[in-house]
């Protein structure tokens, strides 16, 4: 057994893990985005998404002509949030159809044309060969709640989880960055199960509470680095 497959999820399956339940919540995004012009939810908030953006900015190793994949990118808006800040090439992939759909939409409403958008399984058998935006390799690999869905999938979220880290391992080029976000996995679980190819190069700070006299964490945002 590997080290990463040790790592046992200390809560239970949902409909968020399954597909059908992001092509349903896009299927109505996309009416809204249509209608009223709704561009629909940030994964996690805002902040969330500028914390990890805003440590982009402050990394000496991130220029913005570095390749960037945003991996489960739904709605695109962490993308569209980059090319304000003046990044230039930018890669969304997302399983859910209607994700897609909708984030070209926003993007060609905003007169957005850096960024590339591809419908992708990330755990599918040899999706680094099946997906055209998953045969290369990228500088930032961003991850902002995906692993999370991966990790409620009904049955097999074990063997999904494996083959989204090998997929991973594959999309980040030897000096890249993985930033992962999550709800669900605390940094020490998060470290345990990305070990085998991954090491902690740093700890986005995130907010924090204090219950029982033990502090906590709602989100866990980190930066990892391949092992050489």
């Amino acid at each position: 057994m590997s080290a990463s497959s040790e790592c046992k999820r200390d809560f239970v399956s949902s409909e968020l893990g399954t597909k059908n339940y992001w092509d349903e919540t896009y299927g109505r995004e996309i009416k809204s985005f249509n209608d009223f012009g709704d561009v629909g939810e940030i994964w996690f908030g805002e902040d969330s998404q500028e914390r990890v953006l805003d440590w982009l900015e402050d990394c000496d190793s991130v220029t913005t002509d570095d390749p960037v994949l945003d991996l489960g990118c739904g709605n695109g808006m962490m993308l569209i949030e980059m090319t304000r800040r003046g990044y230039t090439n930018l890669t969304g992939v997302d399983y859910s159809n209607g994700a897609i759909e909708l984030a070209k939409a926003i993007a060609e409403k905003e007169e957005i044309t850096c960024i590339t958008y591809q419908v992708a399984d990330l755990i599918a058998t040899d999706c680094t060969q099946k997906y055209t935006c998953l045969t290369r390799q990228y500088k930032i690999v961003i991850d902002k709640g995906t692993y999370d869905a991966i990790s409620l999938i009904p049955d097999s979220e074990v063997e999904a989880r494996q083959a989204y880290l090998k997929t991973v391992k594959h999309l980040v080029v030897e000096d890249g960055i993985f930033v992962i976000t999550s709800c669900n996995w605390t940094k020490d679980q998060l470290l345990q199960f990305f070990k085998p190819e991954f090491e902690l190069f740093k700890k986005i700070p995130t907010p924090s509470f204090q219950f029982g006299g033990q502090m906590g964490s709602t989100v866990t945002s980190l930066v990892l680095k391949p092992k050489s």
